[in-house]
C-alpha cells in the first residue's frame, strides 16, 4: 500500500514508522526545518518530501497520483480540509483521512469537503471512556466494517445469566455469534450444547449497538 502523509510531526512520523515497518510505500510531506530535520533521524531520507503539502505541485511530486491512502495529520484544520480537498477532488486518491485538531471544526470533515475518515482525538477519548464505563470488563479487540462490528472478548461471571446453559438457550443479541471459548488454556469452538462454565473466556462477533445486551449476559446480571 502506498500512503501519503502530509505533516511529519510526532503523528505524522509515528503513522509512517508504523507503515514502514509493515513493509508499505510511504512519503510524508512537511515544509518546517526543525521537523525535517528530526523526521531524518526516524525515517530515511528517501521518504521525506520538503514542501508545503496544500501545494499540489508538492503533492504531485510526493506521488499521489499513485497512492492509495492519503493522511492529512498538520495541525492546522484549515490546511488539513485544503490537503483532503485537493486529494479527493484534484488527484482522485481512494482513501482520504484527516486529523480533527479542534472538536469544534468536526462538522465540516465530511465526504463532501473529500474526506472518508475524520480523526477526532477527543471523540475516540471520550468514546474509549464510556466504553470501559459501559461494558464493565469486557475488552474489544477489534473494530470491524468502520466500528459497526467488533470482536469482544469477556469472562463468564459466575452470577452471568449466561452461566451454566447451553449456547442454545443463550438469550443473545440477533446480531451476535459467538466464535470462540478459552478454558483452562484450551479452545475450544462452541457448538449449540456447549455449556458456558465459570471463567471461561467468550470470544465473540457483535453488531456495535448490542454489546451492552451481549455484556449483560456474559457478566454480572443487572450491573448495567
Amino acid at each position: 500500500m502506498f500512503v501519503v502523509i502530509v505533516g511529519g510531526g510526532k503523528i505524522g512520523s509515528h503513522l509512517a514508522s508504523l507503515l514502514l515497518s509493515e513493509g508499505n510505500k510511504v512519503r510524508v510531506i512537511d515544509s518546517r526545518p526543525d521537523v525535517l530535520e528530526r523526521l531524518r533521524l526516524e525515517i530515511p531520507d528517501e521518504y521525506i518530501v520538503p514542501g508545503d503539502g496544500t501545494d499540489p505541485n508538492v503533492l504531485e511530486g510526493a506521488g499521489i497520483r499513485e497512492a492509495q491512502v492519503l493522511a492529512a495529520v498538520t495541525g492546522e484544520d484549515e490546511a488539513n480540509l485544503v490537503i483532503t480537498t485537493l486529494a479527493r477532488f484534484e488527484f482522485n486518491v481512494p482513501r482520504v483521512i484527516a486529523r480533527v485538531n479542534n472538536p469544534k471544526n468536526s462538522w465540516v470533515f465530511t465526504p463532501e469537503m473529500g474526506v472518508d475518515v475524520a480523526v477526532n482525538q477527543a471523540d475516540i477519548l471520550v468514546k474509549l471512556i464510556l466504553e470501559e464505563m459501559s461494558l464493565g470488563d469486557m475488552m474489544t479487540l477489534l473494530k470491524l466494517k468502520k466500528g459497526e462490528y467488533s470482536l469482544v472478548e469477556e469472562k463468564v461471571h459466575p452470577n452471568a445469566p449466561a452461566c451454566g446453559k447451553a449456547v442454545r438457550d443463550l438469550d443473545l443479541p440477533p446480531d451476535c455469534n459467538l466464535m470462540a471459548l478459552i478454558r483452562h488454556g484450551e479452545l475450544i469452538v462452541p457448538k449449540g450444547d456447549t455449556i458456558l462454565e465459570e471463567a471461561d473466556e467468550v470470544l465473540a462477533v457483535v453488531h456495535q449497538s448490542q454489546i451492552p445486551q451481549l455484556a449483560y449476559q456474559l457478566g454480572h446480571g443487572g450491573r448495567y
